[in-house]
């Protein structure tokens, strides 16, 4: 093919001689003097002037070494996207995701990427992190994402995102009166509607109270947000959520964040994967994923 003879000849010509040449593609002296003749013979001309001293171009062959190297430059990325499209994105891709982030950011993500990439399939499932990370580490799943921690080994993790905690209370929920006179024992005293443990939430939540000395006298769990929040909002208690999940909710006034020091709390949302060999499709959906988290459009 031209292209090897090109190279072959562009690599002569750099190295100022056959014997480097050679070396440089595994091939014997003799075998690199038959592509340049080959060359020269398609050509029509001389390209080099040879002699036991030097190896140099002569006026055509500063021609062909300037030109030679545009074409093969041009051929490899004519290759690059010949290989995109015979090895274009498709497929299935398992996607969790722990349920904060499942549930109110992953559906405009998976949204994006099957209006551009309407060949890849993707199939999503949420859990609490504890779930997902155990179906991601025995490859049931290609990618999670969660938060908090987990015990499984062996994952690769990858810092995608910070999510804001706060806590939530009903819009004429006593606190809300309180102001700036607002104590950890106020807190304390109040029903908290919370997570079942593995969540992520949950995690955020025993985090706040050992941080603030808080031991709520009364607890209720739900196994998922929406609930929490529609009790919330019904007076019969307070939570600490996500800002993600209460958008709606605090802009038709059904939930009001309540004023406290030190909050909210911060915490981070991870990519895991196990296995070290992407597929395309899986690259092209974690791109998104980082591409999102930079723009801040979650």
């Amino acid at each position: 093919m031209i292209d090897n003879h090109l190279q072959i000849f562009i690599t002569v010509a750099e190295k100022q001689s056959f014997s480097k040449a050679a070396a440089e593609h595994y091939m014997t002296q003799p075998a690199v003097s038959q592509y340049i003749r080959a060359l020269e013979d398609s050509i029509g001309m001389r390209l080099l002037e040879r002699s036991n001293k030097y190896v140099r171009l002569n006026k055509a062959g500063e021609i062909v070494y300037h030109y030679g190297k545009e074409i093969l430059g041009l051929y490899t990325t004519m290759q690059k996207l010949v290989d995109d499209l015979t090895n274009k994105a498709n497929g299935s891709l398992g996607i969790g995701a722990s349920y904060t982030f499942g549930e109110y950011v992953l559906p405009r993500i998976v949204a994006d990427l099957q209006v551009n990439y309407p060949d890849i399939e993707p199939t999503v499932t949420i859990g609490n992190t504890a779930m997902i990370a155990e179906q991601v580490a025995t490859h049931q799943l290609d990618i999670g994402i969660v938060e908090g921690h987990f015990e499984e080994k062996e994952i690769n993790i990858e810092q995608l995102a910070e999510d804001e905690m706060v806590i939530v209370v009903a819009p004429e929920h006593k606190l809300m009166h309180k102001g700036g006179k607002m104590t950890v024992s106020d807190l304390a005293e109040e029903k908290w509607i919370v997570r079942e443990h593995g969540s992520g939430t949950r995690e955020a939540t025993e985090k706040l109270f050992d941080e603030s000395a808080i031991k709520p006298s009364r607890l209720m769990y739900f196994s998922s947000t929406q609930p929490i929040k529609e009790s919330v909002a019904a007076g019969l208690g307070i939570s600490l959520l996500s800002r993600w999940t209460i958008q709606k909710e605090i802009k038709y006034g059904d939930l009001n964040i309540l004023p406290i020091k030190g909050l909210p709390l911060v915490r981070q949302f991870s990519i895991i994967t196990k296995s070290p060999f992407q597929t395309k499709a899986l690259e092209i959906f974690i791109d998104m994923l980082r591409d999102h988290a930079a723009k801040g459009t979650f």
